[in-house]
Parts: structure tokens; C-alpha cells; sequence
């Protein structure tokens, strides 16, 4: 019997708000959900007489979720949750991964470092696919639908869940002979005289190096020659000779070993990057992501390049550091 307005189950309801909202568009969340944009707009109206709210401000050109619809948001999110929690505990399926994994990764580690564990993942759990996006950047986990991302560097915000995986360690590199005819610097004092490139997403005009057996901390200003915010682009410049570079290890073990890049002094290295998995605050957590997420916590620290993290955090905001 097909379904009068009246009738319309008050869960699809609310399925199809969380869809609008967070894909965007009632055309996008019409796809998603495999149906048609007016059946979409339908339910919303619906939804909306029976909570005699204004869910959506709608133009031409744009649309805007109201106050009461982003509470509505957070109270119908928090519920489907709970749904599926219940209908997976009595199906019996609470530990079986299925579904799509949507993960904003690093777009440098995301293509390389990260690869085996999320080939593991996909041959480990057939049922789960997953969207994995390649940005710099934390997500707007509601409005893009990101179930986790996997960030470098400091997690500051406070109304996300960091847990810390690993980190990566960094050291001084350049081109072989950058410093002239003398000997390899072996000092902050001496690093401080060449010419240097900054990577301005973890250091702009200043450089902090730590000693590795004494625990000394040096910093000294610097005024790069060239800035930018990517690492391959960094490591490139490096590569050409233009400049001292930090980078983590990972990224020129292979120039190392080949001699077209050499680390300068050793003993000095600048603070380690956190790697931490973020993802929205929630009690539920489908089962694929508790499996991502506990996969990556037992791959990520034997990722050559990648070491165990000195201070593991799980808590809302962790993550900052380094």
C-alpha cells in the first residue's frame, strides 16, 4: 500500500533531514537516498508542518539550514543512531563491518604511506567500501558526511574526538654541498647561516630543533627563501639545491639513500608530528568505523618512517602537539 503523506514513517522523515543536510542539496540527498527530488521536497514539507518549524530557507541560488533545523539535525542524527544500534544488536550484526567509510585523508600520505592499511581494510571487510578523499585539511564532518579523518599535525579543535595513531619524525635535509666547501653543519648556530625553505604549514619564520640525547631545545629565525604549503613541492626545492628543509623521514628516505639529499646535523631534529584519526563526538560508531579505526591503531606505527606515538591521547580535542 503505498504511503499517504499522513502516513509517512516519522524515521524516513528524519533520515531524509539528515540527508539534505548533509548532502548539501534536496537534489543531492535525493540521490543518495535513490529517489526523486520531489518525493525530497515532499518529506520535508511534511516534516516541517509536523514540527511546525521552519527547517530550510530556501532562495534561487542557495539554501540555508535554519537554527531549528540544525537542532532538528542534531536530535534526528543522534536518534537514527540509536536506531541502528538497536537494529544491529538484535540482528546480531553490531561487529560486522559493512557500508560505505567516507575519510578525508592527507593528500601526500593519503596516496603513499597510507595505501597498505587501507588495502588491508578493503580485503580484510568485503561488505565496506570506502570514499577516500585526498585534502590537507580537517572536514566539516556534518555538511560533507565525513565519518573520519586522518590528520597531521595539531588537532585543536575542541568539538572533535582525536586519537593520536603515531607520528612522524623530522630532520634537516639539503642538497649535498649546500653549505660549501667545509665540513657538514653540525649545529642550530650553523643551520642558522645557510639559506632555507619553510614548509608553512607546520613552520614559517622560525626553526625548533631538539637535541636527541641532551633534551637541549634551540630555536633561530629564518627567512626562507622559498614557502609553500606542500611537502613534495618542499622537498623538490630541497632537491634543487634552493634550500635547508625540515621534512619528515618518510618522505626523503629514498633521496637519502641515494645520496641526492643529506641530513644535516644529526643529533638535531625538529619535533615529531602528531598522526591522529578524528571524527565527530557521538555514543554510536558502526562497525566500520570501529574496525578502520582499530586497524589503523595497530598498522600505522609499523609504517616505515611512522613511529609509536610518545603520548597517546583519546579525547576530544587530542591531538595537538609537536
Amino acid at each position: 500500500m503505498k504511503k499517504t503523506p499522513q502516513s509517512t514513517d516519522r524515521l524516513e522523515l528524519l533520515q531524509t533531514w539528515v540527508r539534505i543536510v548533509e548532502a548539501g542539496s534536496l537534489s543531492a540527498a535525493a540521490q543518495q537516498l535513490g529517489t526523486t527530488q520531489p518525493t525530497v521536497s515532499r518529506r520535508l514539507q511534511l516534516l516541517e508542518r509536523q514540527l511546525g518549524l521552519r527547517l530550510l530557507q530556501r532562495s534561487t541560488h542557495a539554501m540555508k539550514v535554519t537554527e531549528d533545523g540544525q537542532r532538528c539535525y542534531e536530535h534526528a542524527k543522534a536518534l537514527l543512531e540509536r536506531w541502528h544500534a538497536i537494529e544491529a544488536d538484535l540482528h546480531g550484526v553490531q561487529d560486522a563491518p559493512r557500508g560505505l567509510l567516507r575519510v578525508l585523508a592527507p593528500t601526500v600520505f593519503g596516496q603513499q604511506q597510507l595505501m597498505p592499511p587501507l588495502v588491508e581494510y578493503l580485503q580484510r571487510y568485503p561488505e565496506v567500501s570506502v570514499e577516500w578523499r585526498l585534502q590537507d585539511r580537517l572536514p566539516d564532518f556534518v555538511s560533507e558526511g565525513i565519518d573520519c579523518a586522518v590528520r597531521i599535525g595539531p588537532v585543536q579543535d575542541p568539538g572533535v574526538v582525536a586519537i593520536r595513531l603515531a607520528e612522524l619524525p623530522r630532520i634537516v635535509v639539503a642538497a649535498p654541498g649546500l653549505w660549501g666547501d667545509g665540513p657538514l653543519p653540525q649545529t642550530p648556530q650553523a643551520l642558522a647561516r645557510l639559506p632555507w625553505l619553510a614548509l608553512s604549514t607546520f613552520y614559517r619564520d622560525e626553526v625548533t630543533l631538539h637535541h636527541s640525547e641532551r633534551g637541549e631545545v634551540q630555536r633561530f629565525a629564518i627567512q626562507p627563501r622559498l614557502s609553500t604549503d606542500h611537502l613534495h613541492a618542499l622537498c623538490n626545492a630541497a632537491l634543487a639545491g634552493l634550500g635547508v628543509g625540515i621534512a619528515s623521514t618518510w618522505a626523503v628516505a629514498e633521496a637519502l639513500d641515494q645520496g641526492r639529499l643529506v641530513q644535516l646535523a644529526p643529533a638535531w631534529t625538529a619535533p615529531p608530528l602528531p598522526i591522529s584519526l578524528v571524527h565527530p563526538p557521538g555514543q554510536f560508531q558502526p562497525a566500520r568505523l570501529r574496525a578502520f579505526i582499530a586497524l589503523m591503531r595497530e598498522h600505522l606505527p609499523q609504517i616505515p618512517g611512522v613511529q609509536a606515538p610518545s603520548r597517546p591521547l583519546d579525547r576530544p580535542g587530542s591531538g595537538a602537539g609537536g
